[in-house]
């Protein structure tokens, strides 16, 4: 019989679990450990989507220190008006994603997070911007940039719309932030927060020609 293969990362433990990002098999621990932190798992593969059931089949509150923005109260009516608004930006994250598949969750919270700042700054009467740093976090941040911009061009254009306000947008941000936390699972390289977010939206090709229809709680 032959003997059975060792694990390539840790060179103890059997391999028996194929990995497709590795093209290899590892063993069963590190492809828990090291799952999203050192490997970059592709969406499609069985043990990560098994995984990540599970973690939304076992929700985490996300603790008080790690909360984005602790100070800023949400209108509780802001998300119901703007709820276009909101989907737009799920949907930008999605564009921007199909030409950068390395996008994670983290870059995405990056982009949002200085974009959140700008507004907030914006708020007090001052225009200050500071893009994230990382290629792939400022051209993000750049996509959502124009998209906020082409969307107060839109409700300007039409009057049955409302303007949109800085404060419905800085308010817009913090949510999504907040949202996109707790349906992210922390590891470096995950990709659980857009997954979630491609699920909402047809993966066509055709993608930016379809209407958002994200609906978040």
């Amino acid at each position: 019989m032959a003997e059975k293969a060792i694990c390539p990362i840790c060179n103890r433990r059997r391999a028996e679990r194929y990995c497709p990002a590795k093209g290899e098999k590892i063993c069963a621990v590190d492809c828990g450990t090291e799952r999203e932190v050192t490997i970059d798992c592709p969406s499609d593969c069985a043990h990560l989507l098994a995984a990540h059931r599970w973690e939304v089949s076992h929700p985490k509150q996300l603790p008080e220190s790690e909360m984005q923005f602790p100070d800023v109260a949400l209108p509780p009516d802001v998300i119901q008006m703007r709820g276009a608004t909101l989907s737009g930006l799920g949907h930008a994250v999605l564009i921007y994603a199909v030409d950068q598949r390395s996008l994670a969750d983290a870059d995405v919270f990056a982009a949002m997070q200085a974009m959140a700042e700008t507004y907030r700054t914006l708020l007090s009467g001052i225009y200050y911007e500071k893009p994230p740093g990382g290629a792939i976090a400022a051209g993000l941040y750049a996509a959502i940039a124009k998209f906020i911009d082409d969307e107060k061009k839109r409700e300007t254009e039409h009057l049955q719309f409302s303007p949109l306000k800085d404060s419905e947008i800085f308010h817009l941000l913090v949510f999504f932030l907040r949202f996109g936390r707790l349906r992210s699972n922390g590891r470096p390289r995950t990709r659980a927060f857009i997954e979630f977010l491609r699920a909402q939206f047809p993966r066509e090709l055709g993608l930016t020609k379809e209407e958002p229809r994200i609906i978040m709680p």
